[in-house]
């Protein structure tokens, strides 16, 4: 914690954001376990209306607000249109959401978010309440998760690129995109290219001539074109791979969040990362890494490099 520029205490966190499914607050639960045994006084902050069945302890709910079924009943709202109301409710009453996290100054906060996309490409309400957050003196990340298993399928990773960079675009803060789940990737299809080719966000014309030797995608080839010259020319969106239950993993991550919020870890915290990282496995983490897994793809080009030099 230090001053903020209006003399307010600056405060530290992540907006944890992203489509349904994707992890969120899976996410926000496996971080703030990982970040409390380095020492960080962390705080769980619930902004989606439709959590109604939270896995963990969480400082600031919602629900004390406003909620989705309330919404949906009283105003005759569907599930959409019912968070979108949920959202610009909370806009409008920002003096409760300040004064709940008054409380919360001195911690580490990580924001849980609703999971409509629409949240995050052209709606305005929660954009103007980080918005706010930013005045209050927060200094935060947003964390888009996707779903790794949108790698296996070239037409769904092209579209989960254009997302991510229209969300980095309309959100306005220090960004990070993670694909999560990295331990349930494969159980989804073979990738196509190297993991590296998805987290870099390579050379994306291979992905076009990929899909198009789908009939399916044959026809739409040039639009395809247009959309990855759209993504090669803002030259923003990569990913940070993540399995929750891999200290590796979630060390990428914390770091990733770090370097884009400005958070620095003074020499105690370091300290107990070192003996987290070494200390023997135990029950909440397994070196599942996801090395394993390019590893794996890399030893499978080398074979296949091998064979056709053989074939020559």
């Amino acid at each position: 914690m230090s001053e903020g520029s209006k003399g307010g205490l600056l405060a530290f966190g992540q907006v944890v954001i992203g489509p349904p499914g994707s992890g969120k607050t899976t996410y926000c639960q496996a971080m703030a376990a990982f970040l409390g045994r380095l020492g960080r006084s962390v705080a769980v902050v619930n902004l989606d209306p439709a959590n109604e069945a939270l896995p963990g302890p969480c400082a600031l709910d919602i629900a004390e607000l406003v909620t989705l079924p309330d919404v949906m009943g009283s105003l005759g709202l569907g599930p959409n249109g019912g968070l979108l109301y949920c959202m610009e409710y909370l806009e409008a009453n920002a003096d409760w959401l300040r004064e709940r996290l008054q409380g919360l100054r001195g911690h580490y906060v990580l924001f849980d978010c609703p999971g409509q996309v629409e949240l995050y490409t052209h709606h305005g309400a929660l954009k103007n309440v980080l918005a706010q957050l930013a005045k209050w003196n927060f200094r935060l990340a947003a964390v888009h998760l996707v779903d790794s298993h949108y790698c296996t399928d070239p037409g769904k990773f092209i579209s989960v690129l254009c997302t991510s960079l229209s969300t980095m675009l309309h959100v306005e803060l220090p960004h990070v995109n993670v694909l999560s789940k990295m331990d349930l990737i494969e159980q989804y299809g073979k990738l196509a290219f190297n993991l590296d080719y998805y987290t870099e966000v390579l050379d994306l014309s291979y992905l076009v001539d990929h899909l198009a030797s789908d009939p399916f995608f044959r026809n739409f080839r040039r639009l395809n074109e247009k959309l990855v010259e759209v993504i090669e020319d803002y030259s923003l969106v990569s990913f940070v791979p993540l399995n929750i239950q891999d200290k590796q993993s979630m060390r990428q991550v914390m770091q990733a969040v770090d370097k884009a919020n400005g958070y620095s870890f003074g020499d105690r915290e370091h300290r107990s990362l070192e003996a987290l990282m070494s200390a023997a496995v135990g029950a909440d983490f397994h070196f599942s890494s996801t090395l394993a897994v390019q590893e794996k793809y890399v030893q499978s080009q080398d074979k296949a490099l091998e064979e056709e030099v053989m074939d020559l």
